[in-house]
């Protein structure tokens, strides 16, 4: 049997889960493998680029489609559950899940014109490059925000383990073991403490991270720009998980002290960009021609 479409996994897929208890994705997969009935040869069948399953990678398209559109959801664990709108999606009995039936949702509709793939390149006019760059956006959106999800579930150890990995490999606090040192004061969800703006000390920025769900308002930032103060310190970083008000922003515009704000969307790319909790799976190099190389042809 060939390997599935990873639209036809997802019925299957929500049921698995419909049993209300925490899967893992390797679980999935193999319960579905069996259900499909698939080969060793099937289960082996490989991506163009040679570096994951072919039957692996859609299992794990159809979860994410699933929880962008609210019917599964993360936990703790790493694990994934199904949502009360997944309960009830199962409750109406559908005969597939499929694209069109999770439009029906708002988030998920958000989620697809996030990656600006509503047409197909033939139909949207896109050059081949546009739609490779469109494939890799679109990619990288749903990366970060499976990246925040796992934040937002980690320990406030973790988190404070993370964001001294991410401050270092940004050329902040010198070394890990300086970073560490400076860095490390467990408090409200969170960590405060001061960093070394570079290698060598000349300036320090005051640090305070919120691993929050709910928006940071103007009362906690004017708060850190007064701990600022204490501090006798000119700049700072107040970094959440979740998001930061209107007033939040306009706040630190009209202040002396320099604060930057960086909010859970820009976090989580900040640790794609510098390669804090993601590993690479594959690249594939645009090559042209070398108009030097035939100049005296």
């Amino acid at each position: 049997m060939a390997v599935p479409e990873f639209q036809t996994l997802m019925l299957p897929l929500l049921k698995i889960a419909g049993d209300d208890g925490e899967h893992r994705l390797s679980e999935a997969i193999e319960a579905l493998a069996v259900q499909f009935r698939l080969s060793d040869d099937d289960r082996r069948e490989l991506l163009p680029s040679g570096r994951q399953a072919k039957f692996d990678n859609r299992v794990g398209w159809a979860r994410t489609y699933l929880k962008k559109a609210g019917l599964l959801e993360s936990t703790e664990r790493g694990k994934f559950r199904i949502a009360e709108r997944g309960r009830q999606a199962l409750g109406g009995n559908p005969t597939s899940i499929d694209i069109r039936f999770l439009r029906q949702f708002p988030e998920f509709v958000e989620f697809q014109k996030a990656t600006k793939r509503e047409a197909e390149p033939e139909e949207s006019g896109q050059t081949p490059e546009e739609t490779l760059e469109f494939a890799y956006q679109s990619l990288t959106r749903a990366l970060a925000q499976d990246l925040l999800e796992r934040v937002r579930a980690c320990s406030p150890g973790f988190f404070e383990k993370l964001v001294v990995d991410l401050l270092v490999k940004m050329g902040y606090g010198g070394t890990l073991k300086d970073a560490g040192q400076a860095v490390g004061q467990s408090g409200d969800g969170g960590i405060d403490g001061i960093i070394k703006e570079d290698k060598l000390g000349l300036d320090v920025v005051y640090i305070q991270a919120k691993r929050w769900e709910a928006t940071v308002g103007r009362p906690t930032v004017q708060a850190f720009a007064g701990s600022l103060e204490g501090q006798r310190a000119r700049k700072g970083v107040l970094i959440t998980t979740s998001q930061f008000s209107p007033d939040a922003k306009d706040y630190v515009t009209r202040i002396e002290k320099k604060i930057v704000l960086i909010d859970g969307e820009q976090l989580a790319q900040l640790m794609i960009d510098h390669g804090v909790g993601v590993t690479e799976v594959v690249s594939y190099p645009v090559k042209k021609v070398d108009i030097d190389y035939f100049g005296d042809a």
